[in-house]
């Protein structure tokens, strides 16, 4: 298969992402909602592939994260399982479903595992969502923990600042990062917070810990995928690297195109039956 630095092209297990840190391999982690793009993205060699709540905000133009249903999660997280044969499929469970009733967070856990075939669950939060991560853990079902900024909390932080910065906020993210990998998370993201501090914890769990906007002495990074290949153009973190300028190259062809076709130069005589 395809792939840039994939030297073992079997499927991507938690256990081996554990592996990969305890061996000092970096993790690399992107996006993505759809069949076509999670093809491209798999074969080239990623090792986890998120299915971001993100896409309310990327497929389905909300403002932030928390309009997404669990049945609208579960299909583009069907359509990415079926397109990945390496990479690790992980998908967001979107807000709503898994705070209130640790119970119910374990019926709507088998639900996606079950419908989307995906290979673990992502949930946003610490202490406060400890029993909910349990009973899902209790079910077999893998999690991967996020701590920092979290999006779903966005009306209760009322910013997208950079958090735990201060102390009695930074010694509370230490604490449930150990709390949620003493639960068995495999896997913890951590999202815009100082660099130091997310060293820091890196260097004391066990499990990977994936960086989005905090630094590069973490054990992977991940990214929204039309964000690094530019197909937005509002969103300019500090943390995004831009990869390409698609959103300049595909409104280039679609202009062609329209041209072409204004033109009747599309289609040739060779374009036809």
């Amino acid at each position: 298969m395809a792939g840039y630095l994939v030297e073992d092209a079997r499927k991507v297990t938690t256990h081996r992402l554990i592996q990969m840190k305890r061996d000092g391999k970096k993790i690399a982690m992107l996006t993505a909602y759809d069949y076509t793009t999670a093809q491209i993205v798999d074969a080239a060699g990623m090792d986890i592939i998120l299915v971001g709540d993100s896409a309310s905000n990327v497929m389905a133009g909300n403002m932030t994260t928390l309009p997404i249903t669990l049945d609208q999660m579960i299909y583009h997280a069907k359509a990415v399982v079926r397109a990945t044969k390496r990479a690790l499929v992980v998908c967001d469970m979107p807000f709503g479903t898994y705070q209130a009733n640790p119970t119910e967070s374990v019926t709507n856990a088998i639900r996606i595992m079950k419908e989307s075939h995906c290979d673990a669950l992502k949930l946003e939060g610490g202490v406060e969502i400890l029993e909910s991560v349990r009973k899902i853990l209790d079910a077999g079902i893998p999690i991967c923990g996020h701590l920092g900024l979290t999006p779903q909390s966005i009306n209760k932080f009322g910013t997208y600042t950079v958090r735990a910065k201060d102390e009695a906020e930074a010694a509370k993210l230490i604490s449930d990062a150990h709390a949620l990998e003493d639960a068995g998370c495999f896997a913890v993201v951590l999202e815009k917070i100082p660099a130091k501090l997310a060293a820091q914890v890196a260097s004391e769990l066990t499990i990977p810990v994936i960086g989005i906007g905090a630094g590069h002495e973490v054990d992977g990074q991940v990214l929204v995928v039309a964000d690094m290949l530019g197909m937005t153009k509002g969103f300019t973190p500090k943390f995004l690297r831009r990869y390409a300028d698609l959103s300049t190259i595909m409104t280039d062809a679609i202009g062609q195109y329209i041209t072409d076709v204004k033109n009747v130069t599309f289609p040739n005589d060779e374009e036809q039956y």
